[in-house]
C-alpha cells in the first residue's frame, strides 16, 4: 500500500492531468471549425441524371461539406454560392470552417463553391470546388506579400514635414489628395508591426494622424492634417539606404509660398543660440541623450541625406562650432573642425552624432521654434525618426534629469 503522504501526493498528480486534459478539450473545442451553412434558398433544376442517384445513395443524398483550412491559421474567408454564373449565396468566416452545402442531388453539374481567402501581409487566393465532386477537404497556402514596410519616419520642422515608408523591395506607390489630408497607397506591401505602431504616433503641428490600414494586398496610409495647417504641396521622392539595402519613398508637405516665414523664423532661432546652452550642466543632458539613443541610428538620422532638414542641420553644426570653445566643433574622438571651412564643416557633418554639444544645440533650436507641446516629437523626428515615442520620450526625460541633477549639485 502507498503510504498516506504518497497517496496524497499521487492523487494531487492525477487531479492536476484531469485538469490539464480537461482544459486542452476546451482550447481544441474553442479552435472547432466554425460551421456555416452555404446552401441557396433553391435547388437546382431536375435533370434525367437524377433518376439514377439510387445507385450511390450516400453520395448523392448524404450530407455534403467541405472544410477549408489556411496556412497561416485564421484567413479571412469570402465564401460564394454559384449556379450558372450567378451567385445564389455569400457568407464570410474566419479558417477553420466547415462549409454545409445542399445534397449532391439538389445540385446543378456546374454548381461550385468559391473560397476567396485574406490574410494580413499576404496575397489573396481564390479557389472554386464543385459541389459534386467528392473533395472534401481544402487546404489553401497563402503567399507572403512580395514587400513589407519594415520602417517609417516622421521628421517634422520649421513649417514643413517628411513623411518617409522604408520598405524591403522598390515600392509602387500613389499618393491621393483628400479635403482632410492625404492618402499613401503603397501597392502589394504588408504592414511591419513596429512600422505600424510608429506611424500610429505620428504628430507634428501639420499631421494631427496617421492610419495604417491593410487592405486586402495593398496598405493604405491615411494623413489626417490638422486644421490650422494651412495649403501645402506634396512633393515626394524616392532614395535608397544603402548599409540596410532598403528603398527608401517620401512625402513631404511643402506650404505653397515657400515657408518664407518659418524659414527667417528658425534662421534667427540658430543665430540666437548661446555658448551657455551647448556648455556647463547642457554638457550632461547632451552626453545623456547621445548615450541613450543608438549611434547608428542616430548617426543616419543626422547625416545629409537631400532632405529638407539638411540645411538646417549643416546650419546648426556651424553654429555650434561658433560657439564652442575656441571657436571650433569637438568631437569624442578628440579632432577639432573649423566651422568657417566649408571642407571642416562638411568633414563634421559626415560624423554628426560624434560632435559635442550637437544634440543640446539641436534641441536650444527646436525650443525655440516649435510650441511646447510640439518640441518633443519635433526632435525625435530629427534625431530618431524611427523610434518610438514612448522610447524616445524615456531617453530624453533622461537626459533631462541628469541636467536638472547636475544644476542642483552645481
Amino acid at each position: 500500500m502507498l503510504h498516506p503522504h504518497r497517496r496524497h501526493r499521487f492523487t494531487r498528480v492525477i487531479r492536476a492531468g484531469s485538469l490539464a486534459l480537461l482544459a486542452a478539450i476546451v482550447a481544441a473545442a474553442a479552435l472547432a471549425s466554425e460551421t456555416i451553412h452555404l446552401i441557396p434558398d433553391d435547388r437546382a433544376d431536375w435533370r434525367p441524371g437524377n433518376i439514377f442517384g439510387f445507385l450511390r445513395p450516400g453520395h448523392n443524398y448524404g450530407e455534403r461539406s467541405i472544410t477549408v483550412k489556411t496556412v497561416p491559421e485564421g484567413a479571412l474567408l469570402d465564401l460564394f454560392y454559384i449556379r450558372s454564373n450567378f451567385q445564389k449565396r455569400y457568407e464570410q468566416a474566419e479558417a477553420p470552417v466547415k462549409i454545409i452545402l445542399p445534397p449532391r442531388i439538389q445540385a446543378g453539374p456546374r454548381d461550385a463553391v468559391t473560397i476567396r481567402a485574406f490574410n494580413e501581409g499576404f496575397r489573396q487566393k481564390e479557389v472554386s470546388i464543385r459541389v459534386a465532386s467528392s473533395q472534401d477537404q481544402l487546404l489553401i497556402e497563402l503567399e507572403p506579400l512580395p514587400n513589407s514596410l519594415v520602417a517609417a519616419s516622421h521628421t517634422y520642422l520649421a513649417g514643413r514635414s517628411s513623411l518617409a515608408f522604408l520598405t524591403k523591395e522598390s515600392l509602387t506607390v500613389r499618393v491621393q489628395n483628400r479635403s482632410d489630408g492625404f492618402s499613401v497607397i503603397l501597392a502589394e506591401t504588408a504592414k511591419g508591426e513596429e512600422a505600424g505602431a510608429t506611424l500610429d504616433q505620428v504628430k507634428s503641428p501639420l499631421v494631427q494622424t496617421v492610419e495604417a490600414l491593410q487592405l486586402g494586398e495593398d496598405l493604405l496610409v491615411q494623413v489626417k492634417t490638422r486644421k490650422n495647417a494651412g495649403k501645402f504641396d506634396l512633393r515626394s521622392r524616392q532614395s535608397q539606404d544603402p548599409l540596410r539595402d532598403l528603398y527608401v519613398y517620401s512625402v513631404d508637405m511643402v506650404p505653397e509660398d515657400g515657408g518664407v516665414e518659418a524659414v527667417s523664423k528658425a534662421r534667427a532661432a540658430l543665430k540666437a543660440i548661446g555658448a551657455s546652452e551647448v556648455s556647463g550642466c547642457a554638457t550632461r543632458f547632451d552626453k545623456t541623450l547621445r548615450g541613450r539613443l543608438d549611434g547608428a541610428d542616430l548617426a543616419r538620422a543626422l547625416a545629409p541625406k537631400g532632405a529638407f532638414t539638411d540645411p538646417y542641420l549643416r546650419a546648426a553644426m556651424k553654429r555650434l562650432g561658433e560657439i564652442s570653445p575656441g571657436g571650433r566643433i569637438h568631437m569624442e574622438d578628440g579632432s577639432e573642425f573649423k566651422p568657417s571651412s566649408s571642407i571642416e564643416l562638411a568633414a563634421a557633418m559626415s560624423q554628426p552624432a560624434e560632435a559635442k554639444g550637437y544634440l543640446a544645440v539641436l534641441r536650444a533650436f527646436v525650443d525655440r521654434v516649435e510650441a511646447p507641446e510640439h518640441r518633443a516629437d519635433t526632435l525625435r523626428g530629427v534625431l530618431a525618426p524611427e523610434l518610438s515615442a514612448a522610447r524616445f520620450r524615456e531617453a530624453l526625460e533622461a537626459a533631462e534629469a541628469a541636467e536638472r541633477a547636475c544644476r542642483a549639485a552645481a
